[in-house]
């Protein structure tokens, strides 16, 4: 290992260092094949023989990854299987919800953070973990607070977060003598240049909606609103969703419009990824979850990433989400083998293996392991000296119907594709908020005739 790389590994740990300043800071990362079993453990293993438990998620990417994770388990719990059983990320919630209803469900679950798996606990269809073995001594209440109830029951052990940022051909922004943009409207000169050297600026499209949403809107809009502190004023009711900083937001996804791909439309996020991964096209807005596939693919070019940059003048801000949760149905025959995988990866050594068995997830425990990987430290760098918050949608507004998250989907979307303008996106969010979401409903009605935008009232 060469100083360079020696440097920036500690400059990772300095990074997650003020990312999260409540973690201690540790220097060594032991195996977990080497961890003397956690006490209780090994007593209850040899009761568990040919118990097999089924894993639900939404990362198929995952599979090997995933399968090499949960063999070092097998290892310390003989006779205890875990088969890894995902489906695809934008089916997932409603097929869980299905299985859940029927009984079909598998013993344990990925976990959307907030209000999707909440629900699922508030129907009943979640064990509380409250009382499980190092959930509270691991995981800060920051952690935790996405898979816990407001009454303070925990339902999920905090699993994994992702960070968003725009990945980039490097070979073609030194062909083309381009610097990485400090600002929104450098991005988009440096889109433009790209475009006027005849190639794709981004491979983005919005074939499959949800990718406009997740990895263009939501990756871009902190900037615009201003990070958490602004996210936090649509919720108390201090903004509404159509102000000016939202309308922001969805005019910067209407200016990616022209430098997508031909017939964008009709391309799917399998499409984007090759399209990018192929060295078609000079960048790929979408988050640290694909370093894995990416490396995997071993494209024929150097790459790497950046953070999307925010209107000049105001402070950076970048998305790094609590992503997922993992929990336990409650209808499982098998709670008890299941609670001890759930304490097993609820140990602060389990961060160190999930972090460098799966690049691009980062765990979400007090002690903070160091990462080998790269890329997965590039995208934690990112951080440094930016705001951090997670996904717009996610807290509080999909609680209710018309759920936040489609809102904005069908807006980004539509913004995108020249069917709806940013003013028209916003109200359109807005309006849908305010049939049944309380902050949303004390803005004032806003007419097109009117001079001004709608403010909240009271």
């Amino acid at each position: 290992m060469n100083k360079f790389w020696k440097d920036r590994k500690l400059a990772s740990w300095l990074v997650l260092y003020l990312i999260f300043p409540f973690h201690p800071f540790f220097s060594i990362c032991e195996a977990l094949a080497q961890e003397t079993p956690a006490q209780g453990v090994e007593a209850s293993a040899p009761a568990l023989r040919q118990i097999t438990l089924k894993m639900g998620s939404w990362r198929p990417d995952d599979i090997s990854r995933m399968n090499e994770i949960l063999e070092l388990f097998h290892k310390e719990h003989q006779g205890l299987r875990i088969r890894f059983y995902p489906i695809e990320a934008p089916e997932y919630d409603a097929v869980l919800e299905s299985q859940m209803e029927e009984g079909t469900g598998p013993d344990l679950l990925y976990l959307r953070s907030f209000g999707v798996s909440r629900n699922l606990f508030q129907k009943g269809y979640l064990e509380s973990l409250n009382s499980l073995p190092g959930l509270k001594e691991n995981f800060d209440p920051a952690m935790l607070a996405p898979w816990t109830t407001e009454g303070g029951r925990t339902y999920g052990v905090p699993f994994t977060a992702v960070s968003h940022g725009v990945y980039y051909n490097q070979d073609i922004f030194q062909e083309l003598s381009l610097t990485v943009p400090r600002t929104w409207e450098e991005f988009l000169e440096t889109c433009q240049k790209i475009k006027d050297a005849g190639r794709v600026p981004l491979a983005n499209a919005s074939g499959d909606a949800w990718t406009i949403n997740e990895i263009v809107f939501f990756n871009l809009a902190p900037n615009f609103i201003g990070g958490r502190k602004g996210r936090m004023a649509y919720l108390a009711g201090e903004r509404c969703f159509n102000d000016e900083n939202m309308v922001a937001a969805l005019q910067a996804v209407a200016d990616l419009a022209p430098f997508l791909p031909e017939r964008q439309e009709l391309r799917k996020y399998t499409d984007s990824l090759q399209l990018f991964l192929q060295g078609s096209a000079a960048m790929w807005m979408s988050g640290s979850w694909d370093i894995p596939f990416f490396e995997k693919e071993k494209p024929q070019f150097q790459w790497d990433v950046f953070a999307p940059p925010p209107p000049q003048g105001k402070p950076p801000q970048i998305c790094f989400h609590l992503d997922a949760g993992m929990g336990l149905n409650a209808a499982s025959k098998n709670k008890e083998a299941a609670r001890l995988f759930l304490q097993w990866i609820a140990r602060p050594e389990f961060g160190c293996l999930l972090g460098n068995h799966l690049p691009g997830f980062f765990p979400l425990h007090k002690k903070v392991p160091v990462l080998d990987n790269y890329h997965a430290n590039q995208f934690l760098c990112l951080n440094h000296g930016r705001g951090t918050d997670i996904r717009l949608a996610w807290e509080k507004l999909r609680d209710g119907q018309p759920d936040g998250y489609d809102l904005m989907q069908e807006a980004s979307v539509d913004v995108i594709n020249g069917k709806k303008t940013p003013r028209q996106a916003a109200d359109f969010i807005q309006e849908g908020l305010a049939q049944w979401f309380a902050p949303a409903k004390r803005c004032g009605i806003w007419s097109p005739f009117s001079n001004s935008r709608p403010k909240p009232k009271g």
